[in-house]
């Protein structure tokens, strides 16, 4: 079984390179973190996006993180919800997940922008809004559908458990022979009592007593399990409660059963209808899980895009020469990685990080706060470079 892939998105000024161009840029970055398998370096294009005023990007790239952790969250539900719908078959649930009709891994190393869906020439905040505004109309029909689901399921279960399950609790109508019962009585009353099979003796000797005007020798055994015994007990109807009450009493369980006529055929009648119901939803629920987990991972990375780009220019500046890159590690390599471009890029975060005595790159806490606050950054791990990292599963 292969390792859960890990990515990092990173831009980096052109400066890195001595050419200054992103070709020499996009090179020196690979060089920086591809070591043997360690990781794998691709472009990754950003389009030409509207910039706006400074005030305008800091509060943009504020509402994109809080974006970013929907986008999160809205994949990872629609993921568990197939890994549910799949019986966490993992084959079958990896056949599902695609984008675009490609496979995650492709679709990330060749992404582009969809210039038709999301014109690169509106400003920022409209495309933002319209992004998430996808977003949640995807999580709101897929939680609907796949809530749907879950209600015909648990029928279902319900259905099938009452049909198998020990005489305690499955459905008597094929067990209970109807001439076995007292019926059209003004008097007399036929109990069903589920006794576990260690109690049975105890129940023989005692039901007659535990409560006033029970027939004597009126106990039949219908039907045995591996863990229950049905008998029959006979009583006058005006001292039923107070044999029920006993029977609780000694845990022997009491079955409230009414015969119906066809009760069998209904019951079987019902199972089936619920049956086609539940695969009725089922292949329902997978189209729109499949579909949603592609769309909203797509939306996802044109989020990113949205949060580099706006990053990108509250980092280094005007004019924007930049590149970026998207790189793949395994969850296990990953920090190697991070640790290789901390190395390598710490400078670029001026007094914010440094070194040690022993030449290991350390962050100038108290530096990095005042500058944090200074262009409305607070909190999080604090980076020298634009960098993010995630992983979809």
């Amino acid at each position: 079984m292969s390792l859960p892939a890990r990515y990092f998105l990173v831009s980096l000024p052109t400066s890195i390179s001595s050419s200054s161009d992103r070709d020499g840029a996009f090179n020196a970055l690979r060089a920086a973190v591809e070591s043997g398998d360690q990781a794998a370096v691709y472009p990754f294009a950003i389009p030409e996006l509207k910039v706006g005023t400074l005030d305008a990007l800091v509060q943009q790239a504020d509402e994109l993180g809080k974006l970013d952790t929907a986008c999160e969250g809205v994949v990872s539900r629609i993921g568990d919800g197939l890994r549910s719908i799949l019986d966490g078959d993992q084959d079958k649930i990896g056949q599902q997940k695609a984008v675009n009709d490609k496979p995650v891994d492709q679709y990330l190393r060749t992404f582009a922008w969809n210039k038709i869906k999301y014109r690169a020439d509106k400003p920022l905040p409209e495309l933002a809004a319209g992004l998430q505004k996808e977003l949640v109309n995807i999580d709101n029909d897929f939680k609907s559908k796949f809530g749907h689901y879950t209600q015909v399921k648990t029928a279902l279960t319900a259905l099938l458990k009452k049909r198998t399950g020990n005489l305690s609790t499955k459905s008597l109508t094929s067990v209970v022979d109807p001439a076995a019962l007292v019926q059209s009585s003004e008097y007399l009353e036929t109990h069903l009592v589920a006794v576990p099979n260690p109690s049975t003796r105890d129940f023989l000797k005692s039901y007659e007593t535990i409560a006033p005007m029970v027939v004597p020798r009126s106990s039949v055994s219908l039907a045995s399990d591996d863990e229950y015994t049905l008998y029959t007990v006979t009583t006058f109807k005006k001292y039923s409660q107070a044999f029920i009450s006993k029977c609780r009493d000694k845990r022997w369980t009491y079955r409230d059963y009414d015969h119906v006529e066809g009760g069998t055929e209904e019951e079987q009648r019902e199972v089936d209808r619920i049956s086609r119901d539940e695969r009725k939803v089922w292949g329902e629920v997978l189209r729109l899980a499949r579909a949603g987990w592609g769309d909203s991972v797509m939306i996802w990375m044109h989020v990113f895009t949205l949060r580099v780009f706006v990053e990108t220019v509250l980092r280094y500046g005007l004019p924007l020469d930049y590149v970026c890159a998207i790189i793949k590690t395994t969850a296990k390599q990953a920090p190697k990685v991070k640790q290789a471009l901390d190395a390598r890029y710490a400078y670029l975060g001026g007094q914010a990080f440094g070194r040690d005595k022993k030449g290991r790159i350390v962050k100038d806490e108290a530096g990095m706060a005042s500058d944090l606050a200074s262009t409305g950054h607070g909190g999080g791990d604090y980076s020298a470079y634009v960098c993010y990292e995630f992983g979809i599963e």
